[in-house]
């Protein structure tokens, strides 16, 4: 008799806690942008200041663990480098990994860390606006961290500081160049928790 009822209890007791887990936003949708400044500079070419902006969807499937993917760009330029004067280098592609958000103490505000890879590619554009060089998409690393302000109503503000790592050998001219992207940004971001 005891083990029925204790089987019964625990049922409850696991139905209760799935319909309460239900009720938390597990999804989110967040954009953010911010200013980048280089750590190394691409091939000897030092880069001016530059910035960036992504879109990405997260999925937290346990209390403070989640998911994260989506799509990046940023952007430097620099005055000289191997493909003349006036250049740009872009960053574009994919972003993916996992995102631990942590509340501080009954405040509305909560710390997050994440760490993850990228599959992003490097396209050199000269001042007229033409690709005169395209890397190929490859793998990278990214950690940010910040804080998670709630604003309530599901909607948060990200206030955080990221590090991109993208490193790509590509050809320039018949020269073999190693395109070393690395950058840190100060990012501000908006969520939507659904």
């Amino acid at each position: 008799m005891k083990t029925k009822e204790l089987a019964l209890t625990m049922l409850v007791l696991l139905a209760m806690s799935s319909f309460a887990q239900e009720s938390e936003k597990r999804f989110g949708f967040e954009l953010n942008s911010g200013v980048s400044v280089a750590t190394k500079k691409i091939d000897g070419a030092s880069m001016n200041p530059g910035f960036g902006f992504e879109g990405t969807l997260h999925y937290q499937f346990m209390t403070h663990l989640g998911v994260y993917a989506g799509w990046g760009w940023n952007r430097f330029g620099a005055d000289k480098s191997f493909a003349g004067n006036d250049v740009c280098f872009e960053e574009t592609g994919y972003v993916f990994g996992l995102n631990f958000k942590h509340p501080i103490g009954n405040s509305k505000l909560a710390y997050y860390v994440r760490a993850g890879g990228l599959y992003n590619h490097i396209e050199t554009e000269i001042a007229n606006g033409d690709i005169v060089n395209d890397s190929k998409h490859g793998f990278g690393y990214q950690l940010a961290g910040g804080l998670d302000i709630n604003l309530g109503k599901n909607w948060s503000i990200t206030p955080g500081i990221k590090f991109n790592s993208l490193s790509r050998n590509t050809k320039y001219e018949g020269a073999t160049k190693q395109l070393n992207y690395q950058y840190i940004s100060a990012r501000i971001g908006i969520v939507k928790n659904f």
